[in-house]
């Protein structure tokens, strides 16, 4: 006896998803970040990111010596102590970014499960390019690779599109360039701070703190600043803020270039200034928590504040990054599967 239509209709889904499930992944791609907490950890994993021209566009004659010679033994012990400040115990613990990376892809794994969801990292492990080359030996096919960088740079997602156009032995890719105004993350982020508010009551100001980037690569064409703007702009305006309510500004400058104005520390040191002694501060360019974020706002820069308060009561609020919560696990979901329904 023949089936009926429906019934029919879904055991041909379900032998489409079988076929898809064996040759098609989503790799979500992170900065990366130190395996430990350690000098020889950062200063490997340092080495390895701004050792990218991506990152540093410096002579490479000029760079590398200056880089290996002076920045890393300088820098390595100071950095591993802000990491171990915020190190992540228990068996699924290390580092934050890392931490939230590997629950996040669960996480989507859990919206796709006729894909494969792996994570990967540009620098540092799991590698992206080992990742790939893991696909191609378990049968897949084809992977659309979402960076998570909600704001396109040729320092990072173009870095990551560097590895994909050198990857010779993995599966076919599709790059995910940027989702800075897709209207699900964008109400996923205001919702996420509409919740904070909710339970913690509102703070005087909202800021928004995007990681910073030389002017000069702005000034050649890189659209980061620009998405950032946009993103920032359409998340306070789900939020119904008005203008004066929300400022933009960008942290995590080094080196002697001149960055992205306004700094995340010359704003907050204003607004202390000016009287505010209860602001919020949201980094919607960090899907995930990291050093950036938990380290340099919600310590370090909330330290500064209360500092230039000059008032005992004075406080930086930071509301988490999206991490590995449901809503942001549905967002990547539909920009993963948009991606797959788009490929040529």
């Amino acid at each position: 006896m023949q089936a009926p239509a429906s019934i029919a209709a879904t055991g041909e889904s379900k032998a489409t998803d079988t076929r898809q499930a064996a040759d098609t992944a989503v790799v979500l791609v992170n900065l990366g970040t130190p395996d430990a907490a350690t000098p020889a950890a950062v200063r490997r994993y340092l080495a390895e990111f701004l050792s990218d021209r991506r990152v540093v566009s410096l002579p490479r004659a000029l760079w590398l010596p200056l880089l290996h010679l002076v920045i890393l033994p300088l820098r390595a012990k100071v950095v591993s102590r802000k990491y171990a400040s915020i190190w992540v115990a228990g068996d699924d613990g290390g580092s934050p970014l890392a931490v939230y990376t590997r629950r996040l892809a669960r996480a989507l794994q859990d919206e796709l499960p006729h894909l494969r969801v792996i994570d990967a990292m540009r620098y540092g492990t799991p590698s992206l390019a080992s990742r790939l080359r893991q696909l191609r030996a378990e049968g897949v096919r084809r992977a659309v690779v979402l960076p998570l960088y909600p704001q396109y740079s040729t320092t990072t997602t173009a870095s990551v599109g560097d590895v994909l156009a050198g990857a010779e032995d993995g599966p076919q890719t599709r790059l995910i360039d940027d989702y800075h105004l897709d209207p699900g993350w964008v109400e996923t982020v205001a919702a996420s701070i509409r919740d904070y508010r909710s339970r913690h009551g509102s703070g005087e100001h909202l800021l928004f703190s995007f990681h910073g980037l030389p002017q000069r690569l702005v000034d050649a064409g890189d659209p980061y600043a620009d998405q950032c703007q946009a993103s920032a702009r359409a998340i306070a305006r789900c939020l119904g803020l008005a203008d004066d309510a929300w400022t933009l500004s960008y942290q995590s400058r080094f080196g002697r270039d001149r960055w992205l104005e306004p700094s995340t520390q010359g704003t907050l040191r204003a607004l202390a200034g000016r009287g505010v002694r209860k602001v919020d501060v949201v980094a919607p360019g960090f899907p995930v928590d990291c050093i950036e974020t938990l380290e340099e706002v919600a310590m370090m820069l909330a330290e500064d504040f209360a500092a230039h308060a000059g008032d005992a009561g004075a406080t930086l609020r930071y509301i988490p990054c999206l991490n590995d919560s449901r809503a942001h696990a549905r967002v990547l979901a539909a920009l993963a599967n948009h991606r797959l329904e788009t490929w040529h």
